[in-house]
């Protein structure tokens, strides 16, 4: 027996008014066309679900049976679309990505939006560019849902991520720097070199640039504060100091003026996509199973 929802639905109206005309006004319906779906759905059930006389209708025994249980069906039909309108409503919501420069990577960011354009079609991701104080791209302030930062994280409590790419760590010199001519340079050698810093809002990851727990608890020189791609390279041209790098963005800083070399004796870089720990919304879920399916973690 297949019975539709706009027959339980005409039923029910039927059986709260006991009244055809009202119940097809409630309905906008014609009575003519409502009555014929009741009579429709008794063949259907196979009994009378309505005594009609010149007293009025009511109820037969098998209406009455069936009337809880229609009024069950359809609340639980309104609950499903109620849900699926919620699910169709945050697939097509939008997300927004932090960043403080582009994570290029051999394609990472590309694989990642395919993969995640692919499980949600209707979602919109926006990436939104962070400046350098603040290491977290976003996350801790709210207006990221999600971010590629680099590690360490101040507060790592509050937050949970997948490592996209370790690499290690390159210094970049002014082309007529002294070391520039060494294929390879111990870190110790540029212990009294002027560094250039991330700005102090950066906190750990100031620190971890400036290879603070390699120095044996020697401070560092700061030459220059740097919040931009742009301003280290105009600050290593000009000869305000060196920086360690990432070997992936070595190409966004090794222009004209200005080499990088390997260096020895300090730990390799993280670059990681994180989220917010308990941040269990669909899209960012499924951002973050992107990137780890796009470095083979999924």
């Amino acid at each position: 027996m297949d019975v539709h929802g706009r027959d339980l639905r005409y039923f029910v109206t039927v059986a709260e008014e006991l009244h055809f005309t009202r119940a097809a006004e409630r309905l906008y319906v014609s009575q003519p066309a409502l009555s014929k779906q009741i009579r429709a759905l008794e063949r259907q059930l196979g009994a009378p679900l309505f005594e009609r006389d010149r007293h009025g209708v009511r109820l037969t025994g098998v209406g009455e049976a069936l009337l809880p249980q229609a009024r069950q069906v359809l609340a639980a039909w309104e609950a499903a679309v109620a849900a699926v309108e919620r699910a169709k409503a945050a697939a097509r919501a939008t997300l927004v990505v932090g960043m403080s420069h582009s994570p290029a990577r051999g394609g990472l960011r590309p694989a990642i939006r395919s993969r995640f354009t692919a499980a949600h079609p209707l979602a919109e991701v926006r990436m939104r560019q962070v400046t350098w104080d603040d290491p977290t791209a976003g996350l801790a302030n709210g207006s990221s849902d999600i971010a590629f930062v680099w590690l360490p994280l101040a507060d790592p409590e509050r937050f949970r991520w997948v490592v996209l790419a370790t690499e290690p760590r390159q210094v970049a010199l002014p082309e007529g720097h002294p070391l520039a001519a060494r294929d390879r340079i111990p870190f110790t050698d540029l212990l009294d070199e002027p560094f250039l810093a991330l700005p102090r809002e950066a906190g750990d990851l100031r620190d971890y640039w400036l290879a603070t727990d390699e120095r044996a608890g020697r401070p560092p020189r700061i030459g220059a504060e740097i919040a931009s791609i742009d301003e280290t390279y105009e600050a290593l041209v000009d000869g305000r100091g060196v920086c360690l790098v990432a070997a992936g963005n070595v190409p966004l800083v090794a222009r004209g003026g200005v080499i990088t070399r390997p260096v020895d004796g300090v730990a390799p870089s993280r670059f990681a996509l994180a989220w917010r720990a308990g941040d269990e919304r669909p899209l960012v879920r499924g951002y973050a199973e992107a990137g780890r399916l796009a470095v083979g973690e999924g």
